[in-house]
């Protein structure tokens, strides 16, 4: 803690230069500096769902959301007597991951038009797909969500295979298995062309689809599923994500009306007629439009991060990009490089939060709640799906079967933010936020052992949250962050499980896990 004030230092230099650029030099996101009252109020309440929800399948201008809050009797919350103003950690950026394509990596390219009041879309899409699966395949399985929302909700009107019309094709559900007339050998590359249209679904309980002034548009593309012995797409459930992603390389080219706003997962370039977002190695694309988005920018480094707000909500929209500035640096201090060029943080009338690629979304009602300072869910919840970024979009899991990989270490994320940005908040993180809802269950639960939200959260996040402490004091401290470092720098736009994890904790540390494996875990490791 000694240091604070030398990157606070830092910090102003950064912002100073960033407030007055000569004419000729580019033009570089402005920093907003929010001051936030220590004292303030916590959030009065724990988040928890009212009853079960339904987890989807996975230039600017007003309208206030209003969302009703399940009520909870509260934990006693522990009052600070921290006074010091919190510190606006920015730290000088590290080398950053390249954004550049792969040759052998899946690469998708979209054209869409999006009609904002008729809800439609309609869509061309390009996929060449790289046979790394080491196995010759006699077919290619695609996920396909918006088709689970019914008749019309998606349309295949084209589909071809290297420029000849496929026609031995089943679309079902949310799977699109595409039969090939021979074999495409390990190594070699095919090329698929789709046309589509979506009519999309009121929001409902999930985030795809369309409300009152904003449109969702997460999982609204086909993409192949991985390959692993067989195609791998799980079926759905009421919580939990269920889809698990191969990284790969998008482009969207984009049309809408001239003021519908965009948050999008990549920054924006002309290209024509279009508007062209392109990301690397990334897992998904995400779009989020509306005609009443409010904006707030700063900057990490060379990382654009924009919080898009409605009216009503500016203080909340300013101080979760403020704590997005937070987390950025001490994620990337503490883990590594930020993994994409930009971050979008979306307001949105949905339960809970959720992330995908440079881009996540938190509910409404955290921003209704917000009463100043950091002790929050909009705060806990937003830093969490921040986390993501690297646990989910760097570091990528089966999200269905070991969720504990990306969730347990998003929460606990959450611990290493306040630790190193409000020191004096970690008994108050504790039990806001974990030890009021009585953590229990095997941390490796898969998102079908459990029947209710707060059964496997409490299992998979919350008991994992405290697994991956008690993790760091057996290691200690030293040993555990040049585990993390080590664990994001093996599989960086791959994905790990729960072997990985452990064989790259063993080989940071002379600590025997044994013991702190049988207390958590029902597998061994």
């Amino acid at each position: 803690m000694k240091k604070i004030p030398l990157i606070f230092f830092f910090c102003i230099l950064i912002l100073s230069a960033c407030a007055a650029p000569t004419p000729a030099a580019p033009v570089f996101p402005t920093f907003i500096l929010i001051t936030q009252d220590p004292n303030a109020s916590p959030t009065p309440t724990p988040f928890q769902p009212a009853g079960q929800i339904e987890t989807p399948l996975s230039t600017w201008t007003p309208a206030p959301i209003i969302l009703d809050t399940p009520t909870l009797t509260p934990a006693p919350i522990p009052t600070s007597t921290d006074t010091r103003q919190p510190t606006l950690v920015v730290i000088p950026p590290t080398q950053s991951l390249p954004p550049v394509a792969t040759p052998s990596r899946t690469n998708y390219i979209l054209y869409t038009n999006l009609d904002f009041n008729a809800h439609a879309l309609t869509v061309d899409e390009t996929i060449r797909y790289y046979n790394n699966t080491g196995v010759a395949l006699s077919d290619i399985v695609l996920s396909v969500q918006p088709n689970r929302y019914g008749a019309g909700a998606f349309t295949l009107t084209a589909l071809m295979q290297d420029n000849v019309a496929a026609s031995n094709f089943d679309l079902s559900d949310q799977r699109l298995t595409v039969y090939l007339p021979q074999q495409l050998p390990a190594g070699s590359a095919t090329t698929l062309t789709l046309s589509f249209t979506l009519s999309l679904p009121t929001m409902g309980s999930g985030i795809y689809g369309y409300d009152f002034n904003q449109i969702n548009l997460v999982d609204w593309y086909p993409f192949i599923v991985p390959y692993s012995g067989g195609w791998v797409l799980h079926d759905p459930v009421a919580f939990g994500e269920h889809l698990v992603y191969d990284t790969s390389d998008i482009e969207v080219n984009f049309k809408t009306s001239a003021d519908v706003i965009l948050a999008v997962s990549a920054p924006a370039e002309a290209n024509g007629e279009w508007t062209r977002y392109r990301m690397y190695g990334a897992r998904t694309f995400t779009i989020s439009a509306s005609n009443q988005f409010l904006v707030a920018e700063s900057a990490v480094g060379t990382t654009v991060i924009r919080s898009y707000y409605f009216d009503g909500y500016k203080a909340a929209g300013d101080s979760i990009l403020y704590s997005a500035v937070q987390a950025v640096s001490i994620f990337e201090a503490k883990f590594a490089p930020y993994p994409y060029q930009t971050l979008a943080i979306v307001q949105a009338d949905i339960h809970d939060g959720q992330e995908y690629d440079g881009l996540v979304f938190i509910a409404s009602k955290f921003y209704d709640q917000y009463g100043g300072g950091a002790r929050n869910n909009l705060t806990t919840i937003g830093v969490h799906e921040i986390a993501h970024q690297w646990w989910f979009g760097l570091v990528g899991d089966d999200q269905a079967l070991e969720p504990w990989l990306d969730e347990a270490m998003s929460v606990y994320s959450e611990k290493i933010f306040y630790e190193y940005n409000y020191p004096n908040y970690d008994d108050w993180w504790w039990q806001f936020r974990v030890d009021y809802f009585g953590p229990a269950g095997y941390v490796d639960s898969t998102i079908y052992d459990h029947g209710t939200f707060r059964a496997y959260t409490n299992a998979v996040y919350l008991n994992g949250a405290h697994f991956i402490h008690d993790l760091r004091v057996l290691m200690g401290d030293d040993d555990f962050f040049r585990f993390l470092k080590d664990y994001a720098s093996r599989y960086p736009r791959g994905r790990a499980t729960s072997y990985d994890f452990f064989a790259v904790a063993r080989q940071n540390t002379n600590a025997d896990l044994t013991y702190l494996i049988a207390e958590y875990f029902s597998g061994s490791y």
